[in-house]
């Protein structure tokens, strides 16, 4: 019995360098709307939340109503795909070499998202990583109930591999909610990674276990 069973990885930021084109494209789309936030503002209120909640949450810190957040939406998710259609997506740093570590020492590698299935399916395609080969399971925002920070997503693969102990379950993310949702699912150990949506310093915010710059310094640390 090995002492971590699962380590579920966020996707865009954390294990996916996609050159941030979700939040510009989200920003974008809020301003498109004739509402004035900074990229900042979106990548505060918004980071790893699914992503009409991310809209909304946005919308209400600048004391906007959220009534348009579903046209909002509507626009980012097809500003998204023409984005995205010309992308050049790379896997962050040493993210695949991390993959392979663990499944060699047979821990489930998760990768979880505020995603809908489309768009992360999409990133796998771009990125040539098969479910079942490099990653064992693929978790999205559109295959459960409540998103991030409720714990539904980790939930769904500690079920989906019958694991019976969450403490030996570990999230890796690059949001303050990304932690908040490793805590509520009730993972042994939460680390953040500065490669994306946010700081140290906002990460830190949720308290994980640790923050680090790179993935590969996970492995010291499990």
């Amino acid at each position: 019995m090995h002492m971590t069973s699962m380590v579920v990885f966020d996707m865009a930021g954390t294990t996916v360098d996609e050159n941030n084109v979700v939040y510009k494209t989200l920003h974008a789309a809020i301003v498109n709307a004739g509402i004035p936030v900074s990229l900042d503002d979106v990548l505060l209120h918004g980071a790893g939340k699914e992503k009409l909640q991310a809209i909304k949450d946005v919308l209400a810190s600048k004391h906007h109503k959220t009534t348009h957040a579903q046209e909002i939406y509507n626009y980012f998710i097809v500003a998204l795909e023409n984005a995205y259609q010309n992308l050049e997506v790379t896997p962050c740093a040493n993210a695949e070499t991390v993959f392979a570590l663990l499944k060699k020492q047979e821990i489930k590698v998760v990768l979880n998202t505020g995603y809908n299935r489309a768009t992360a399916t999409g990133l796998l395609n771009k990125l040539n990583w098969i479910e079942g080969e490099d990653i064992d399971l693929l978790v999205t925002a559109s295959d459960v109930s409540n998103n991030r920070p409720a714990p539904d997503m980790i939930e769904y693969a500690i079920k989906h591999f019958a694991i019976t102990d969450p403490t030996t379950v570990i999230k890796v993310g690059d949001s303050a909610i990304d932690i908040e949702e490793g805590k509520n699912a009730g993972c042994g150990k939460t680390f953040g990674v500065t490669t994306g949506a946010q700081t140290r310093e906002q990460i830190q915010v949720a308290d994980p276990t640790a923050v680090v710059d790179d993935l590969l310094e996970i492995l010291d640390k499990i």
